[in-house]
């Protein structure tokens, strides 16, 4: 369904990952699943995801580099980091990387719950403001001048969105 909050989950460790798809999916969730970095960014190329929940440690493509690039490529989305292997060096380089989160498995599902929600609404502020600011910018092009000029200058506006 289009109304429900749209995840994707990446880890290499297809039992966990079944599990927790299926514990999210009981929630509500429309949940996608990927079993490494390589798929993930592949998956997120061809369908908008809300959040991502990216284990750190995998073959390949770690959870760092798909961080990356997920926060390169799509504008709001939020990062959480569920890993068995981590540290408090690579908490703080996930962070710096723009990741929301960083919870360690073994995991409380109550507190991924809670991590999940604030990186929704944190999500949903950014798209808010984002969205005030843009309509802001389009209020002003339409109190310019030709109508020609006026709908090239929205063109424009459409293109730096994309």
């Amino acid at each position: 369904m289009a109304d429900k909050l749209r995840l994707l989950i990446v880890d290499d460790e297809v039992k966990f990952l079944d599990s927790i798809a299926k514990r999210l999916e009981m929630r509500g969730l429309d949940v996608t699943k990927a079993t490494n970095g390589k798929d993930a960014v592949e998956i997120a190329r061809q369908q908008k995801f809300d959040l991502a929940l990216l284990d750190l440690k995998m073959p390949g493509m770690d959870g760092s580099q798909v961080l990356k690039i997920l926060k390169a490529e799509h504008k709001f989305i939020e990062i959480i980091i569920l890993t068995g292997h981590g540290s408090m060096e690579s908490a703080v380089e996930c962070t710096k990387l723009g990741a929301y989160g960083y919870l360690p498995k073994p995991y409380e599902f109550d507190a991924l719950l809670d991590i999940l929600k604030e990186a929704y609404e944190k999500r949903m502020m950014q798209k808010f403001e984002s969205d005030q600011t843009r309509l802001q910018k389009i209020m002003e092009i339409a109190q310019g001048g030709s109508a020609l000029g006026v709908l090239r200058s929205l063109k424009e506006l459409d293109d730096d969105e994309r």
